[in-house]
Formats: C-alpha cells, sequence, structure tokens
C-alpha cells in the first residue's frame, strides 16, 4: 500500500505541474509548446533518474524513489496522451505538414533527451 502512495503523491505533483506549464504557454498558439516541453524534459528526467537508481543503486529506499519521482512524479507530468490529441488537432485542423512534425519531432526529442540524461547522470554519478 506505500507504492501506492508513493506513485499518487508523486503523480499528483507531476499533473499539477504539468498544468501550470500548460496554463502558462499554451494561450492562444497553434503549436502546443507545453506539451512538448514536458515531454522532452521529462524523458531527460526520466533517463538520469533510472541511469542512477537502476544502475546505482537497488535498495528499498532507491526503490521508492524510482515509484515517487519516476513512475509518479515524471508519469504525471509527462503526457503522451496529449501528444496524440494535439497532433490530432492539428491534422484535422488542415495543419498536415506542422502535426506530423509535431508528432516524429516530439518522439524524437523525447528520444534523444532520455539518452542525454542517461548520459549525464553517469557523468555526475561517475
Amino acid at each position: 500500500m506505500r507504492s501506492f502512495a508513493l506513485v499518487a503523491a508523486g503523480g499528483a505533483a507531476g499533473t499539477l505541474a504539468r498544468h501550470g506549464i500548460a496554463e502558462a504557454l499554451d494561450a492562444d498558439r497553434l503549436f502546443p509548446w507545453a506539451t512538448f516541453l514536458v515531454n522532452v524534459t521529462g524523458s531527460f528526467a526520466l533517463g538520469a533518474l533510472l541511469a542512477v537508481l537502476l544502475v546505482r543503486d537497488h535498495s528499498a529506499p532507491a526503490n521508492r524513489l524510482r515509484l515517487l519521482l519516476g513512475t509518479g512524479f515524471l508519469g504525471g507530468y509527462t503526457t503522451y496522451s496529449a501528444l496524440a490529441v494535439d497532433t490530432d488537432t492539428l491534422l484535422r485542423g488542415d495543419h498536415v505538414t506542422l502535426g506530423l512534425a509535431y508528432a516524429a519531432g516530439s518522439v524524437f526529442a523525447g528520444l534523444v533527451a532520455a539518452f542525454a540524461g542517461v548520459m549525464a547522470a553517469r557523468k555526475v554519478v561517475g
């Protein structure tokens, strides 16, 4: 039950962080900058977190931190469902090129960010 509470608390905080970013960035804009930003930064952070916790530390406290921050916070913070909805909205709104570029660019940038997060964490923790 403790793991459920960790994931729930982290997820609530991550969702609130994402909502705050969306409120600040997406007013009257065609390109969904907030979704792009949270998915890319979340991918970087998850790559770094997992590089540190899964490679370096298999203890119970590390597992709880992974649940709180990885599954919880970053799971709530990132939003690939909004990526799908945003892409559909762009495609249906006759912004086909932008929609396809947004979808492909988001996935590519997320992969690059996750890799960069892993590499950055490895440099920091040695």
